[in-house]
């Protein structure tokens, strides 16, 4: 567990900054939304809602990009003890290909924040696109380092995508999902020319579209 005094600490009040404000309009529950998995060329998009609780620090909770691998999956567990509530969207490859890539970011961070019991009524959402919700809602350019509930749905969603992902190298051997995530590597690369795109590739992507042919699925 954190303690009391950790999660307090003022060394990192900066990113309470965004739920304070929201807080003095007398907003009482926050969700800070973010997703990952907008580049890769496999896999789905994953978003996640949170709301923490009020003025709560949890000390190491940053922009998932700026973690190592073991950091946010010891986070992941801290943030869903202390959560008031996490909510997970996910859109699948085939569905990306259908909507394109920032509508399915926009229906899974959607998705997060309808399954967030109780209901948010302030949204801080990573980026510069809002989503279809009456909820009040403010985007903020690299928000995952600026506001804590964004950088903890920042972890919620890379470890969840990354845990899908590792699962997927036992169901589609050969492509390496374990070690790339889906992105676009050298390696990846290479084996989806030779084996072709699996069902969890996105067919409209450039470095895949080119090899559909070539599938054996």
């Amino acid at each position: 567990m954190v303690k009391q005094r950790e999660l307090f600490s003022s060394t990192s009040i900066d990113t309470l900054k965004f739920e304070k404000a929201a807080y003095r309009n007398y907003f009482k529950y926050v969700a800070g939304v973010d997703e990952a998995g907008r580049g890769p060329l496999a896999g789905p998009v994953i978003a996640a809602a949170v709301i923490l609780p009020e003025n709560l620090l949890l000390p190491g909770v940053d922009d998932s990009k700026k973690l190592s691998s073991s950091k946010r999956e010891k986070l992941f567990d801290v943030i869903k003890d202390h959560a008031v509530s996490i909510g997970v969207g996910v859109v699948t490859a085939s569905e990306i290909d259908k909507i394109n890539i920032l509508q399915a970011t926009r229906l899974a961070m959607l998705s997060a924040v309808q399954q967030l019991s109780p209901e948010p009524d302030y949204l801080l959402i990573d980026g510069n696109c809002k989503i279809e919700t009456l909820l009040q809602q403010k985007t903020i350019i690299k928000g995952d380092s600026l506001s804590i509930s964004i950088a903890a749905a920042s972890i919620i969603a890379k470890v969840t995508r990354d845990r899908y992902m590792t699962e997927m190298d036992s169901t589609f051997p050969g492509y390496g999902f374990s070690a790339h995530k889906g992105y676009g590597s050298a390696v990846h690369m290479e084996r989806i020319r030779v084996l072709g795109p699996s069902p969890i590739h996105r067919l409209s992507f450039a470095g895949v579209k080119e090899h559909i042919r070539c599938t054996s699925f």
